[in-house]
């Protein structure tokens, strides 16, 4: 007997609430939601909330500031997809004048292309937008903190710049390109630059007295594609699900799993943490966790997805500071993986077997490290350590009859299959090292050769 994918057990189901009622309870917030998403179904939604009746839902908005940044490199990834622009280009090709423009489009989705963290003052998330009409009032003065590419620095304004890039290129506002190129598509109808009831107010709470104050909500004018959307847990699960595998009306899933890849090294001492393109990637109790967080003035907001569980989860707050909110949105999804883990589909045969792929596989020696080569279900090749260890990757088939490197070590490396004169096979090469049958087989050629009098003994 299995449980329904689309329910999860009562003690599962305390556990998730008990622990976002710990968080709106010592985050003091004024409410807070969270909704858990596993295989793709909403499995469980809670909220807690300080005015009795009032307890926001999966309908609620809330703003969810950074994680705007998300969409917002979605959009960019189309315009390489359609090929409008390449990754590798620097700004100045599409969008000159900006004093950025030495920048890659690459750069400025991983933040490393050293721009400033925040534009000048005033404090950009508490004033109107229209303060800063021009790029020029977003970058400052002194547009660059530090040489493109040299390292991570996290950048508002760099986002800002992505979405002029979005508006030149498509010709109309970074608002509407959005709503009509992802939202629509992905059915997120109550996501949006500007606030729709029901939705929360946003507020601070006195760091040292059970006190409240309002924040402001201000349109943020060129910095809206940093930071300015509204969501609900509803929308943002749809949008899980989509960072989950792609969709082909928005992105495909390769240039999807291309935003999850780490684009720079991370920030000092950080090693469990990077940064994709438009999405954060931090590794936790030996599971990846792929998403974004979010504040703006009044709001905290977090969406994580592990692929290893096939779980996501949202936590929205409205309070300027208090709940740790990445960390209890991980822990909603920790909760559902330990307390019920994934079960694996069925192990299932191929259906037809190619007899020649079938004869590469088992043992492959480089050197005297045994390394074994595998047949996957998708019918590309995986070549890993005999224990696990060492260099490996998984390979696909080129037209040209070699194999590519997917991931690890090998990613973009070249696999050769090297036949004798009859059609057997003599080697692999792969990026010039020989992986041989046989420890150093003589029959093979071995780089440097192999000693003719053969392996030997201490006796002799």
């Amino acid at each position: 007997m299995t449980t329904p994918a689309e329910h999860l057990l009562p003690g599962t189901q305390r556990a998730l609430l008990h622990r976002i009622a710990t968080a709106q309870a010592e985050g003091r917030s004024p409410s807070l939601v969270a909704a858990v998403q596993r295989r793709g179904q909403a499995v469980w939604n809670g909220s807690r909330t300080c005015v009795d009746g009032h307890a926001p839902d999966a309908d609620t908005q809330f703003r969810i500031g950074s994680l705007t940044k998300t969409f917002t490199a979605v959009l960019v990834l189309r315009l390489r997809d359609e090929g409008l622009l390449d990754l590798a280009d620097p700004l100045e090709k599409h969008l000159p004048g900006t004093g950025a423009g030495e920048a890659t489009i690459h750069q400025l989705l991983g933040h490393s292309a050293g721009l400033g963290a925040e534009s000048p003052a005033p404090w950009w998330e508490r004033t109107p937008g229209s303060l800063r009409p021009e790029l020029a009032d977003v970058l400052g003065e002194q547009t660059r903190m530090h040489a493109p590419g040299r390292r991570h620095h996290y950048s508002n304004p760099g986002y800002t710049v992505l979405g002029a890039l979005i508006e030149a290129m498509r010709g109309a506002p970074w608002a509407q390109v959005l709503r009509r190129e992802v939202l629509e598509p992905l059915g997120m109808r109550r996501t949006g630059p500007e606030a729709e009831a029901p939705h929360a107010g946003g507020w601070a709470v006195h760091p040292w007295a059970d006190v409240m104050l309002p924040e402001p909500a201000e349109d943020l004018g060129l910095m809206a594609p940093a930071g300015q959307l509204w969501s609900t847990t509803a929308d943002l699960l749809r949008f899980a699900a989509f960072l989950a595998e792609g969709d082909d009306r928005v992105l495909c899933a390769a240039s999807v799993a291309e935003m999850k890849e780490p684009s720079a090294p991370p920030e000092s001492g950080d090693w469990e943490g990077n940064y994709g393109l438009g999405l954060q990637v931090i590794r936790r109790k030996g599971r990846t966790l792929v998403g974004h967080t979010g504040s703006l003035p009044g709001f905290l907001a977090a969406l994580w997805f592990c692929a290893e569980e096939d779980v996501a989860a949202v936590v929205f707050a409205n309070v300027t500071s208090g709940p740790p909110i990445g960390e209890v949105a991980a822990e909603l999804v920790d909760i559902v993986a330990e307390a019920e883990p994934r079960i694996p589909e069925p192990w299932r045969p191929l259906t037809d077997v190619d007899a020649d792929l079938l004869a590469l596989t088992g043992p492959w020696y480089w050197g005297t490290r045994t390394n074994i080569l595998r047949l996957n279900p998708d019918r590309g090749l995986e070549l890993r350590g005999l224990r696990g260890d060492g260099r490996g990757a998984r390979f696909t088939a080129r037209p040209d009859g070699t194999w590519i490197g997917l991931d690890g070590y090998y990613a973009g490396e070249t696999l050769r299959i090297v036949r004798n004169e009859d059609g057997s096979v003599n080697h692999l090469d792969l990026g010039s090292f020989v992986f041989t049958r046989e420890p150093y087989d003589p029959a093979a050629a071995v780089p440097g050769g192999v000693d003719e009098n053969g392996w030997r003994g201490l006796g002799s």
